[in-house]
């Protein structure tokens, strides 16, 4: 069993249907095209987590593990892992065009690394393309270090997600 180690919620203002998982320092990952998960694209090294909404603010939460968790399956539509690279220490959930009202916990909590991201969504369905004025969707995004890996696909059950996959 995974020890959680750190745990943070909070809003995170999304623009152009996406907010950012990215360390100032350096790419985090490969490039990844939208199609082939419809969760999670990587370009010019930062993660980018597609969002229904296309503006507003989404419900992130941020679990830190020493070792990976068991997979959280409640009601969560989509689930992507994805291997990052911090070159700074400071790999964090980032938002486009704003700051965040309080910062998410450093998801490279042990320093320069490697680390394993598991990105939840749910409710991309639910708003699609507008601007809603309450939340309409929830991110969990769950980090631990841990080697290089190829991306995995754990679930796929949304609408806004089979879109993108289908491009």
């Amino acid at each position: 069993m995974s020890r959680q180690v750190a745990y943070g919620s909070g809003l995170v203002p999304v623009a152009y249907h996406q907010f950012l998982l990215s360390d100032e320092d350096g790419p985090a990952a490969a490039d990844l095209p939208a199609a082939h998960n419809g969760l999670i694209e990587v370009t010019d090294g930062e993660i980018v987590v597609l969002t229904g909404v296309s503006n507003g603010d989404v419900d992130v939460t941020v679990t830190l593990h020493e070792t990976e968790p068991v997979p959280n399956d409640e009601d969560w539509q989509e689930i992507v892992e994805i291997s990052a690279h911090s070159a700074s220490g400071e790999l964090m959930v980032r938002a486009m065009m704003d700051d965040l009202d309080e910062e998410l916990p450093v998801l490279s909590f042990n320093g320069p690394g490697d680390y394993r991201l598991r990105v939840h969504a749910r409710g991309r369905d639910t708003a699609v393309d507008l601007t809603p004025e309450e939340v309409t969707e929830w991110y969990l995004v769950q980090a631990w270090p841990a080697s290089q890996q190829d991306v995995a696909v754990l679930r796929q059950r949304d609408s806004y997600g089979a879109s993108h996959r289908a491009r």
